[in-house]
């Protein structure tokens, strides 16, 4: 561990720093009831993804320019990005509209959603 820690930054510390967003991302919305609580949890599984898009877009993969992916994982990140906001801003208009009709936005509740 101490030898990872000592080495200067590289594609290793961003894969690593991704994974451990991507599972905390995970766990939050598996264990949150809070409407709000699960929407954290996807944020922080897509930006864990997006640094591992970025990260291996970056010149840390491979040292010859001819084979490195350039911008491609910062446009993809890019578009990540933007579906997650479309995605908060629609999740946070159905959270809003539940709160209004149960006064609560605990998600065991939307049971009552079945159609």
């Amino acid at each position: 561990m101490i030898h990872f820690l000592s080495q200067p930054v590289g594609l290793t510390h961003y894969l690593v720093v991704g994974a451990v967003m991507f599972v905390a991302g995970l766990v939050c919305m598996a264990t949150k009831r809070n409407a709000l609580g699960v929407l954290m949890g996807i944020e922080l599984v897509l930006n864990g993804a997006n640094l591992n898009f970025v990260a291996f877009g970056s010149g840390f993969l491979i040292r010859n320019p001819a084979y490195q992916l350039g911008l491609d994982g910062q446009i993809i990140s890019l578009f990540v990005i933007v579906l997650a906001a479309a995605e908060a801003a629609i999740a946070l208009a159905i959270v809003l509209n539940f709160y209004n009709n149960h006064s609560t936005v605990d998600v065991d509740r939307a049971d009552e959603l079945k159609g």
